[in-house]
């Protein structure tokens, strides 16, 4: 064999060896039906037990994200959002916006523990930071949105911060002193720096309209935020957009699977999933997009199984003759589904 074969072969097979990225990926999807009474926001996976947490309005069911079974059910949560563990205490967290406190619950035996009072209104967001060990409620208050930060151990708050806007959402934390949260209303991220609890950065990322869901790779230093029709990628060091991202519309959260670099926005209007891998830092491709089911606009991902859940309750026809208030919402008929949503690949 010639010299300029033995290279191009040798070229060859280096080229085969490597990893493919951004290629298209198959997902499935498997729905169950969960019964239940109550609306929905936020859902949580704990992938230490394969369960997921699903707020249910005044409630919130645990489910085997496997079999979709319901192995237990938190209630007294009135208007609940979300959910958030803190594994060092073994503590769970819900946000309740109907009486403006947290429930705190034992993770193991889903026991009720304590109401913690937030002291203020609009209680929505919920996250964990481990590099503090605390737990943050992210709140639209009046007249401006705020985080209350609590010790999980003892269910004390410890500080309040003052937020811009009042549509603050999704938070994440990089671990090393800084948090990051969303401003719905400002197309911007606020950032806290958790030795002062005080904001000290607000970077517009007007690409992003409505900013929800927010989720981050540690690794490469990059944030994503979740965004009608168009997400962002932001530079956790810099705070400038270095790459945009098409997905569907009504989008109200975004997971991140870390070991597999994918990302997973859900599209509640168009009822499904874009899948995105990270190639590099500021490279990201579409690999999926899954149809799952009209209203499933937020998700959880475990990223020990590598799966996605979303949930939503689907309702048949509204009665004859119903009408919409006044800047509310479309009437809707009697719930004919409950449905627990689960993406794998």
């Amino acid at each position: 064999m010639s010299r300029s074969r033995i290279a191009f072969a040798a070229a060859l097979a280096t080229a085969l060896a490597l990893p493919v990225v951004g290629s298209a990926q198959t997902f499935t999807m498997k729905k169950f039906d969960i019964g239940g009474a109550g609306g929905t926001d936020y859902l949580t996976a704990e992938a230490s037990t394969g369960r997921v947490f699903i707020s249910r309005g005044t409630h919130v069911m645990v489910v085997d994200g496997a079999t979709g079974k319901v192995v237990g059910d938190i209630m007294d949560t009135p208007r609940v959002h979300g959910i958030a563990f803190a594994p060092k205490s073994n503590h769970g967290f819900t946000t309740n916006g109907g009486d403006s406190t947290l429930t705190m619950f034992n993770l193991a035996t889903l026991a009720v523990i304590k109401k913690v009072h937030l002291g203020i209104d609009g209680a929505d967001g919920i996250m964990y930071d481990d590099a503090t060990d605390k737990i943050l409620s992210i709140n639209h208050s009046h007249p401006s949105g705020t985080a209350v930060v609590v010790d999980p151990s003892t269910g004390d708050v410890v500080a309040t911060v003052k937020l811009n806007g009042m549509g603050p959402e999704g938070g994440v934390s990089d671990g090393k002193g800084r948090i990051f949260i969303n401003i719905e209303d400002k197309n911007s991220i606020d950032v806290i720096d958790t030795h002062t609890w005080k904001v000290v950065s607000n970077w517009s990322i007007e690409a992003c309209d409505g900013p929800t869901g927010i989720a981050m790779d540690r690794t490469s230093q990059r944030i994503f935020a979740a965004c009608g029709k168009t997400s962002v990628v932001v530079d956790a060091r810099t705070g400038k957009v270095v790459a945009q991202i098409k997905n569907g519309d009504g989008v109200d959260a975004l997971a991140w699977d870390q070991a597999e670099k994918l990302m997973y926005i859900p599209a509640g209007r168009d009822g499904d999933f874009t899948v995105v891998h990270e190639d590099s830092p500021n490279k990201y491709t579409v690999v999926g997009t899954v149809k799952t089911f009209p209203g499933a606009k937020t998700v959880a991902v475990d990223d020990v199984r590598h799966v996605a859940y979303a949930y939503t309750p689907e309702f048949g026809p509204a009665p004859a003759g119903a009408v919409a208030p006044a800047g509310g919402r479309a009437p809707r008929g009697p719930m004919i589904g409950s449905w627990f949503i689960v993406v794998s690949h």
